[in-house]
């Protein structure tokens, strides 16, 4: 069970309480940014991705079991929702905080079927919330970069 607290919790952060969640997606954010400053590599951002993801619905499943429903110790849903608004992204400070704004908004306010992901059993519903909106997100950036707004 140790593993599985361990990797809900992102090796802790979970324990800091309120402002948990947001302190998971910023140290996502550092996490990428020093990974990626020399050169962006989509393959290894994609299969960390979807590594945290997978991990992130088994363990948040086996403890959902003790800690209840959508703990709010649990932010690794916060990570994986970051990465995935952060794909496809220039690796650039305002890129990265405008990612980190963006995924915030969605993940706080949870429009669009968001709060419909919820309620989804176990760790299913606690990470796919994130997980879309993570892609809300993503779709937004990539918008600005196309339409080159900043």
């Amino acid at each position: 069970m140790l593993f599985h607290k361990l990797i809900s919790t992102s090796l802790g952060i979970g324990y800091i309480g309120k402002g948990g969640g947001t302190a998971a997606a910023v140290a996502c954010c550092i996490c990428w940014y020093f990974a990626w400053a020399a050169g962006y590599q989509l393959v290894p951002s994609l299969i960390i991705t979807a590594a945290i993801t997978l991990l992130g619905i088994w363990s948040s499943n086996a403890v959902s079991k003790i800690w209840g429903k959508d703990p709010a110790r649990v932010v690794i849903d916060e990570v994986a929702g970051m990465c995935i608004s952060l794909l496809l992204v220039p690796v650039s400070i305002r890129y990265i905080l405008s990612a980190l704004v963006l995924f915030r908004f969605f993940d706080i306010a949870k429009p669009l079927f968001i709060k419909k992901m919820e309620k989804l059993p176990g760790g299913w519903g606690i990470m796919l919330d994130d997980v879309l909106a993570g892609i809300y997100a993503n779709i937004l950036l990539q918008l600005i970069l196309w339409f080159k707004l900043f």
